[in-house]
């Protein structure tokens, strides 16, 4: 039996969940994903925004976007299919109306950037790097609800690692690069070398992997652009496998950070993203359902920690046996 001494002994440990990307420190491993947030009042009437450990706007491109026409989303078992096309207010508007928001936020922010050309990547990212809130950048080369554009750059692996050279020389170096890789091609690996190879300080995996649902009444897609991004808890071991070999092949020997995402919707999801090789997970899907999802997550892994009598979570990352 567990001495009673032990058992308190966990109970009133406190353990150390915070994490590093690079230079920069997270309270704990939970951000937002991508597109799923907005722009943090979205969700003020269900989480403490300071709470989390980083939070990711949308994507913002130069110009505004009307997105893709609807239907823009499907249920689909365990999960979700999405196509809303980049819709977005344009940087403009974005550093005008949104970036006050930020003045208040007390943990590290980053802002998603997707455009159609590696010209107009650097000017977004220029402009948003001269924000002195703005602590990095999130590179979207992977959104499979475009037709054009990062998409295309971020399946090959000779534009991923040239887009990715451009983009951090006009970046300070203070601010923080992440790659947010497609798991929309053959060898995930592959695009997170070049990414690696292209100065990437950071890389998040996965986006969305192309999916399509059919009305069989009228034989028609769902989704008004016909394919869409499936995200939810039917990606997750796919996401967990490919977070694993990116770790073991690529980011580990090169001391990259990887930001697991993929379907997570619990504390148990998240400590097979770190376990895998993650230091960070983004949370998305989820949140549609369960908007506290992050924090229960967060007080999940202090509990799994203090059940196992783990100090830190440094520990727990690459931990894979």
């Amino acid at each position: 039996m567990t001495p009673v001494s032990n058992i308190i002994s966990n109970i009133n440990m406190t353990p150390d969940i915070s994490t590093r990307l690079k230079h920069i420190t997270l309270n704990n491993p939970i951000m937002t994903a991508s597109g799923t947030c907005g722009y943090t009042y979205e969700l003020d009437d269900f989480v403490k925004i300071s709470s989390l450990g980083a939070f990711v706007t949308k994507s913002i491109t130069l110009k505004p976007r009307k997105g893709n026409p609807p239907q823009r989303t499907v249920e689909t078992p365990s999960g979700m299919l999405n196509a809303i096309g980049l819709a977005n207010i344009g940087l403009d508007r974005f550093i005008k109306e949104n970036m006050p928001l930020f003045d208040d936020l007390t943990i590290p922010l980053f802002v998603n950037v997707a455009e159609k050309s590696p010209e107009r990547y650097v000017e977004v990212i220029k402009r948003v790097c001269d924000m002195q809130r703005v602590n990095g950048i999130e590179l979207n080369i992977s959104c499979p609800n475009v037709h054009k554009g990062g998409v295309t750059i971020g399946a090959d692996c000779t534009q991923t690692e040239q887009l990715v050279n451009q983009v951090k020389a006009a970046m300070p170096d203070n601010k923080l690069l992440i790659v947010k890789l497609t798991p929309n091609v053959t060898d995930i690996c592959q695009t997170a070398q070049a990414a690696v190879d292209g100065g990437a300080d950071c890389l998040s995996l996965i986006n969305t992997i192309t999916g399509m649902v059919i009305d069989i009444e009228s034989r028609t897609p769902v989704i008004g652009n016909r394919i869409g991004g499936m995200s939810g808890p039917a990606v997750r071991p796919i996401a967990v496998r490919m977070v694993h070999q990116v770790y073991d092949n690529v980011a580990k020997q090169n001391n990259i950070p990887i930001i697991g995402i993929g379907g997570i919707a619990s504390a148990s999801d998240a400590l097979q993203f770190i376990i895998a090789g993650a230091s960070a997970v983004q949370i998305g899907t989820a949140v549609f359902t369960n908007p506290g999802v992050m924090t229960d997550v967060i007080s999940g892994i202090k509990t799994y920690m203090q059940k196992h009598r783990i100090e830190k979570l440094s520990d727990l990352i690459g931990s894979l046996k």
